[in-house]
């Protein structure tokens, strides 16, 4: 699947992969991609983010601040009963670091340890992003998948956490969807 995949579009997957491992997760989302592109802050179509000012430090806290607050949906019932669970994972982080509340030690949702090494799958989102990145490069009629056709495919994807964090930072996909058109591919 990879063949048509320049250098740096390559990255982003193996970037994405990381991310994922590093955030514990047992799947590649959408907001692996992204991090994975923003890896390469120097790529045409990255460089588009970056100067909106959203960069990987930048997208990773949000990646991690919106999961926090999808992962525990009873974060009202607890506000209901005097309990601030953004200031308590304020407080953990604080003390613990970064990701405290996360799985331990790189646990899967079986209990099982996962090296470094193993491959993880796509979610369907980021598997259509991918779909979507082929359908970017043959609708211009390119011969390779760049970074910028990955973009293209998050954006056109339309959902998931990548599209949340670009929202969040207040970028219009619109926007940003015909800079890379214009400019980065």
């Amino acid at each position: 699947m990879f063949e048509r995949f320049t250098d740096a579009a390559r990255g982003t997957v193996e970037f994405a992969g990381t991310e994922a491992r590093t955030l514990h997760h047992d799947c590649l989302g959408t907001e692996h991609l992204l991090l994975g592109l923003l890896h390469q802050p120097d790529e045409p179509a990255v460089a588009i983010l970056v100067r909106a000012g959203l960069d990987l430090a930048t997208a990773r806290n949000a990646v991690q601040r919106l999961l926090s607050g999808r992962s525990l949906p009873d974060a009202a019932a607890l506000e209901a009963i005097g309990i601030d669970l953004d200031a308590v994972t304020q407080r953990v982080e604080a003390t613990f670091g970064a990701g405290a509340l996360s799985r331990p030690g790189g646990r899967s949702a079986g209990g099982r340890t996962r090296t470094a090494t193993k491959r993880i799958g796509f979610t369907g989102r980021a598997k259509k992003v991918m779909e979507l990145s082929v359908r970017a490069m043959r609708g211009r009629g390119d011969d390779h998948i760049g970074t910028g056709h990955i973009l293209l495919g998050l954006l056109r994807e339309g959902g998931g956490l990548a599209v949340d964090v670009l929202r969040d930072h207040g970028l219009d996909l619109a926007e940003v969807e015909r800079a890379v058109e214009a400019e980065a591919i």
